[in-house]
Formats: structure tokens, C-alpha cells, sequence
């Protein structure tokens, strides 16, 4: 396949994931499953006011990019305060923001 055929885009990834996850699914599945699909909607809304695109979450970990490095970390400065319900299980939360050439 030749080089012309791809088409290539700077973007920005922003990952999230939650310390703990195994330990607190061992402590209760259920309770930990239900605050994490509340905690994820709001992710989600996060993202999508800072125009970025939710990839993929699987487990506890939440992957979207952005056309924008800015985007991507006003995004994160918006959940590191951790507004209700993100209080109640990332803590801590992990985020790391990359620019990347993607294809």
C-alpha cells in the first residue's frame, strides 16, 4: 500500500485510570461497577465540553483524544478537582495527556 494512502493527524490522547480498581472490585464488585458507570457518564460530558472523542473504556480506564493538546488538558484540569461523583472513586486518578502522529 503506498504512503499516499493513509492519512495521518496530529492528536492529543488523554487516558484516565483509577487507583485501586482491583482492590475496590475485591472489596464490593457491585457498588464499584455502579460508581464507576456514574463516574465514567461525567468523564464522558467532560470530554465532550472540551470537544474531545471518548476511543474506548474498558475496566477502569478511559481512553479519548483530542484535535488539541489544550483541549485535552483543560479536560484534565476539569476532573483533577474531582467533581462530584468523580470524587467517590478516582481517587487518585492517573491522567496523562500525549500528543501523538497518528495514522
Amino acid at each position: 500500500m503506498a504512503t499516499e494512502d493513509f492519512k495521518r493527524k496530529l492528536t492529543a490522547v488523554f487516558s484516565a485510570d483509577v487507583k485501586g480498581y482491583s482492590r475496590l472490585m475485591g472489596e464490593d464488585e457491585a457498588a464499584t461497577v455502579k460508581t464507576l458507570e456514574t463516574c465514567k457518564g461525567v468523564m464522558f460530558s467532560l470530554i465532550k465540553q472540551n470537544r474531545g472523542r471518548v476511543v474506548d473504556s474498558p475496566g477502569d480506564n478511559l481512553l479519548a483524544d483530542f484535535g488539541s493538546v489544550v483541549d485535552a488538558v483543560q479536560c484534565a484540569v476539569a476532573v483533577l478537582p474531582r467533581p462530584k461523583p468523580l470524587d467517590i472513586i478516582y481517587r487518585p486518578i492517573f491522567i496523562a495527556v500525549q500528543n501523538k502522529r497518528i495514522s
